[in-house]
Parts: structure tokens; C-alpha cells; sequence
């Protein structure tokens, strides 16, 4: 597995590649993540067996550059921005053509994943594009205020969606915050009355136990379901 960083504009980015990778695996990430990123891989390598490529790239404002709207701050006096939209935009016009070109990855299935606010990022882009086969939502914000409604009123693209959640996250004291059981119960049933292939893993704990694993473990799934289809 090589590994290397390197930068589009001022974003941050580290490239982790097999030889000849068959899938293209893409996650945002902060600062806490590069020290974990590492394990990740490993559990991804060990767990399966098609040849893969992970690009991550930093997210400075993490409320800010996730959210796909305006909201009030939940947890803490940061509230959330509107910066969803400019974030994909970079994922789609500058990240992956960057990625394909440099690495030569024409028409290669590609995934987006995260962890927390970045797994309801991916989820909301799986409304917006039909730029990735699958994703991984990591115990996703799922609580986010207006996403429920706005997953009730339009219709997703992606054709595999992972959902999963720590089973202590529920028992959270922030009232906003312990509706994101009920939220992502609701959101998997969802997807399964509109015949989109997806699942709901419950892990132990709470939201910050093993953020690294818990995300290795949807791309896994995303890939297998990826090949299995194909």
C-alpha cells in the first residue's frame, strides 16, 4: 500500500493506493482523523480483497463546509453553515478529475464516505449526483435538523447506501442529538421501500469509539456490494 499527501489549491490531501486499484473510496476529514487514517486502511486491506485507492482531504470548517444548510448551533455555540454544495463542487470538478488524470483511473466505481457530520455529507450527495455508486454514512448526523423531510421529498441516486450507528449514540443527554436512533431507523426504512439496496449496522458504543473501524467497515460493505451487482 503506498502512501503519499499532496495538495489541490489549498486543500490538503492523502492518497493511500494499492497497484492497479479497481475502486476509488473518497472521505473528508479534520485534523482528529490523521492519526487514525492509518487503521482504517488496514481494516479496509484486510477485509477485502479488491485492489483499492483512498483519497481523504481536509475540511477546514467542519460545520460549515458538511452542512447543507443553514442551522442553529446544536451542541456548543457553532452553529451550521450552508457549505455542502461548494465542497462537492470541489469533489467533483477538481478532486476526482485531478485523481483520475494523475493516476490514470478512467471510469473507475468510485464511493464517498465519512464519519459524523461528513456521513451525512455523503448521504446528502447521493440526492445530488450520480457521481458515486455508493456510500458510506458512519454514524451520519442523521439528526441534523431538516434531513429527514428533506430525504421524504426527493429521491436519491446512488445505487448502495451503508447506514450505521453506535447503540449508545441514542442515549445522548442532547435532546436533538438522542433523536438520531429514531432518524436513521426512519432513514433506512426509507431506502428500503424505494428498492435501494442499503444496511444498518448497530455498533457498540458511542459516537467517538472506533470512528476509525466503524468507517473501514462501510467501505468494505460498499465494495462488496459494488462487485456483487457488477
Amino acid at each position: 500500500m503506498k502512501k503519499e499527501t499532496f495538495q489541490i489549491g489549498s486543500t490538503n490531501c492523502i492518497a493511500y493506493s494499492d497497484e492497479m486499484p479497481q475502486i476509488l473510496l473518497i472521505q473528508p476529514i479534520d485534523s482528529h482523523d490523521y492519526d487514525i487514517l492509518d487503521d482504517e486502511i488496514a481494516y479496509i486491506s484486510s477485509h477485502s480483497m479488491t485492489p483499492f485507492m483512498l483519497i481523504a482531504f481536509s475540511v477546514n470548517e467542519w460545520n460549515k463546509d458538511l452542512s447543507p444548510w443553514l442551522a442553529p448551533p446544536v451542541f456548543g455555540k457553532v452553529g451550521f453553515g450552508e457549505g455542502a454544495n461548494d465542497n462537492l463542487s470541489f469533489i467533483l470538478e477538481k478532486l476526482l478529475p485531478s485523481i483520475r488524470d494523475t493516476y490514470n483511473l478512467t471510469n473507475i466505481p468510485t464511493i464517498l464516505g465519512g464519519y459524523s457530520l461528513a456521513g451525512l455529507f455523503a448521504l446528502w450527495s447521493a440526492f445530488q449526483t450520480d457521481a458515486f455508486l455508493a456510500i458510506n454514512a458512519a454514524s451520519p448526523s442523521a439528526w441534523f435538523p431538516g434531513f429527514i423531510d428533506y430525504v421524504k421529498e426527493n429521491d436519491t441516486v446512488s445505487r448502495h447506501i451503508y447506514l450505521s450507528l453506535g447503540d449508545k449514540e441514542e442515549k445522548a443527554k442532547n435532546p436533538v442529538m438522542s433523536t438520531v436512533g429514531d432518524c436513521i431507523r426512519q432513514l433506512f426504512e426509507l431506502f428500503n421501500s424505494r428498492n435501494i439496496d442499503s444496511t444498518l449496522e448497530w455498533n457498540e458504543g458511542n459516537h467517538f469509539k472506533e470512528a476509525d473501524i466503524r468507517t473501514a467497515k462501510g467501505f468494505v460493505w460498499c465494495i462488496e456490494r459494488i462487485f456483487n451487482d457488477n
